[in-house]
């Protein structure tokens, strides 16, 4: 797999099964398949949890929802401390350009949950903005904020 810009993982954490090397999922509790988007996933939910001080309890992958009568599936979603939707990261495979159609993907899901964060990796480079609800803008961050500072701006939504 190719080098990500984030902290390395356990290796102990990926098994072959028969042709498909799987990678451990922690927060899903299962071995799921190695795809290059699940790679950046699995180093970017390490990553938010020991570089940046979020939860485990309040990060959850796969996360279904409906946008206009169509099932859609948010990559990660992290919860507050009350059970809101805090932050939507989406995820694409290091080869993928984070594009504007990648931040239009993640707007629609936010058009549903209505995160004060919206994050997208490819694992080399890394984007999160923060949205004002109040003043109808948006600011994108130098980087990832801690999972306080998260909790504190999310007071305010």
């Amino acid at each position: 797999m190719t080098p990500l810009n984030l902290p390395p993982l356990d290796v102990s954490r990926l098994r072959r099964n028969g042709d498909v090397v799987e990678i451990f999922d922690p927060l899903r509790g299962k071995h799921v398949a190695l795809t290059p988007e699940e790679w950046v996933r699995q180093h970017f939910v390490g990553y938010m949890m020991s570089a940046k001080g979020f939860p485990a309890a309040l990060i959850a992958n796969e996360i279904g929802l409906t946008l206009n009568g169509t099932r859609r599936r948010c990559d990660t979603v992290v919860f507050d401390r009350s059970g809101k939707p805090m932050m939507i990261v989406e995820y694409k495979a290091p080869g993928v350009a984070v594009t504007q159609k990648v931040f239009d993907q993640i707007v629609r899901y936010n058009m549903v949950l209505r995160a004060r964060y919206l994050t997208v990796s490819n694992g080399l480079s890394h984007y999160c903005c923060r949205i004002d609800y109040a003043t109808h803008s948006y600011a994108f961050l130098p980087e990832l904020p801690d999972f306080s500072t998260c909790c504190g701006d999310n007071q305010n939504r």
